[in-house]
């Protein structure tokens, strides 16, 4: 026995909960536990049991003396859909006008279908007559919650061998893709490489200095080797120094951009002339009329 502030504490150190198990015993009896993990615990229980609970009905399927064999066969394969699934059948014979008389015959057909559907269903009632009607009642071999689970077990692998539209497009997909010829590389032309451009230095100050003038003694043997080298020496001193000049022009400076010319001020807008009154004018006397008499 522990006092209930002991017990407080401990369940406070344990970071638990301290529930009540049993309130009407004497002295109570409580338990360190975590109750959130309890409760969801307990209605995970309950939901199962009411998943598995087995509430069992009574179908009822209804013959005629003079069935046809399709028909009875559509209507046996209800009765085995409704026994798989763990719930009782109830067969119903019905009789019209003279084959009331002949009983026997609606006996023989519900014990045939007993014996079809023997490793389903037990005969839980015999046929008994009713009136008009003979009923018999199948029961199912398996319980209804056997029945549910094994129902769900293969409705689960059925959904695992489906396969989506997606996935049956990627597997077409693979099959094709070996069946196709890999396609050849197309061939890649070679990169062009840019031409090698030679760089000619820039002669010495030491070549650009002017050879100093040969003497009286040196002019007349000179001047023949001087002749015959002229024309060889012409040409290549153009083509080697121009190069050379070139690289030696110093870059002419940018022109220097000229000032933006400042906009011209607005002329003042005129100032709107006054009306002047309108003077009538005089008229123009016109010269006298010469008279008759005057030019005789």
């Amino acid at each position: 026995m522990v006092a209930t502030g002991v017990a407080l504490k401990l369940a406070q150190d344990a970071d638990l909960d301290l529930v009540e198990v049993a309130p009407d015993a004497r002295p109570p009896v409580a338990k360190l536990m975590d109750f959130g993990k309890f409760k969801y615990e307990s209605d995970m229980k309950a939901r199962e049991a009411r998943r598995n609970q087995a509430n069992t009905v009574l179908k009822e399927i209804r013959f005629r003396l003079k069935i046809d064999p399709h028909d009875y066969g559509t209507k046996k394969g209800h009765v085995v859909r409704f026994l798989e699934a763990g719930d009782k059948v109830k067969v119903m014979i019905m009789f019209r006008g003279r084959e009331q008389s002949r009983p026997e015959m609606g006996v023989r057909l519900l014990q045939r279908l007993a014996e079809e559907v023997a490793d389903l269903g037990f005969v839980e009632s015999m046929p008994k007559q009713d009136g008009r009607n003979m009923t018999m009642v199948l029961g199912p071999v398996k319980k209804k919650a056997d029945a549910k689970v094994e129902q769900r077990k293969r409705s689960s692998e059925i959904n695992a061998q489906r396969k989506t539209k997606s996935e049956v497009k990627a597997e077409a997909r693979a099959q094709a893709a070996p069946s196709q010829p890999a396609p050849e590389p197309e061939p890649t032309e070679p990169e062009p490489t840019e031409p090698e451009v030679e760089v000619q230095e820039a002669p010495t100050p030491e070549a650009a200095q002017p050879t100093p003038a040969p003497t009286a003694e040196e002019k007349p043997a000179a001047a023949p080797a001087k002749a015959a080298d002229a024309p060889a020496k012409a040409a290549p001193a153009k083509s080697a120094d121009a190069p050379a000049k070139a690289a030696a022009a110093p870059a002419k400076p940018a022109a220097a951009p000229k000032p933006a010319t400042q906009a011209k001020p607005a002329a003042a807008s005129p100032k709107p002339a006054t009306p002047r009154p309108a003077t009538p004018r005089p008229a123009a006397p016109r010269p006298p009329k010469p008279s008759p008499r005057a030019g005789r």
